[in-house]
């Protein structure tokens, strides 16, 4: 791994006994503390973290604030808000290291936000210029590419938009995906390549779209391991593995420092000069 290198989204849950879940959680997953994440990190050679906050613990983000903290500027956070959250929050979220919120569009996390909801979730982050994080799957990507052109802040869409891959290279999903990248404000991970593919544990398929993302948009792609894996049923990928594919995924090692150290850097307002010691 290239020094500085970024996981651009895990999670962490819990320690339950003090982080507990919100009650209302659509999901009950394993504990996977941060201590656990910093070890998988110090395994695979990475040094830095975009931790995304898990609908498992709602809209408290004790948990990821704390991890936030241990992290000693090595990591940086996507929070879940909503109309009701208060301006004063999203500062203290802000000063913390917190960079976007995320919008959840997949019906085992609940209802999608509604527009008047998203406008208010965007006016409390837009004076900090936070990207919005949009989680869709299927031809989610393409049902809403309209309200993606219309949100005044870059857009980041997670897990390569979780496109159905037996539709194809050329399908609707794929296609509206590809056509966002080229407004310039609109950046994809390539993670989830276990959710995409279509006959795991072989991820051939989806190494071959991350590839294509990579050609269309080398400047706007991020890479992360999606550690723990929640609400991943049936194959279950090891982190290593997934690492792995980025040999497969970027052409050499300029484009692997691309995709794990400059985009990460701008794209969630890391320090330039290096992580903490």
């Amino acid at each position: 791994m290239p020094a500085g290198a970024c996981d651009s989204h895990c999670h962490i849950f819990g320690p339950t006994h003090t982080f507990p879940f919100a009650p209302g959680r659509t999901f009950t997953p394993p504990e996977a503390p941060r201590e656990r994440l910093r070890e998988l990190h110090r395994l695979l050679g990475l040094e830095r973290a975009v931790i995304v906050q898990s609908a498992c613990h709602g809209t408290d983000h004790s948990a990821l604030l704390d991890a936030l903290e241990a992290g000693g500027g090595r990591c940086r956070g996507v929070a879940i808000i909503d109309s009701t959250t208060p301006p004063e929050e999203v500062r203290r979220l802000h000063e913390a290291g917190v960079r976007g919120a995320r919008l959840h569009f997949t019906p085992h996390l609940g209802s999608a936000p509604s527009e008047e909801e998203i406008r208010s979730v965007v006016g409390l982050v837009r004076p900090y210029d936070w990207h919005i994080a949009l989680h869709v799957q299927g031809d989610g990507i393409a049902d809403h590419e309209e309200l993606v052109r219309s949100i005044p802040l870059p857009v980041v869409v997670d897990h390569m938009a979780r496109v159905d891959l037996r539709d194809g290279p050329e399908s609707r999903a794929v296609s509206a995906l590809r056509g966002l990248l080229q407004t310039g404000r609109v950046w994809v991970k390539i993670s989830g390549a276990d959710r995409l593919a279509t006959a795991p544990p072989r991820m051939d398929d989806s190494a071959e779209l991350a590839r294509l993302l990579v050609t269309d948009a080398p400047e706007r792609v991020v890479w992360g391991t999606d550690f723990p894996h929640p609400n991943t049923h049936g194959f279950m990928p090891d982190d290593g593995d997934l690492t792995d594919l980025l040999s497969e995924i970027a052409s050499g090692s300029a484009d692997l420092k691309r995709i794990l150290v400059d985009n990460p850097t701008r794209c969630f307002d890391f320090d330039e000069t290096g992580p903490a010691s």
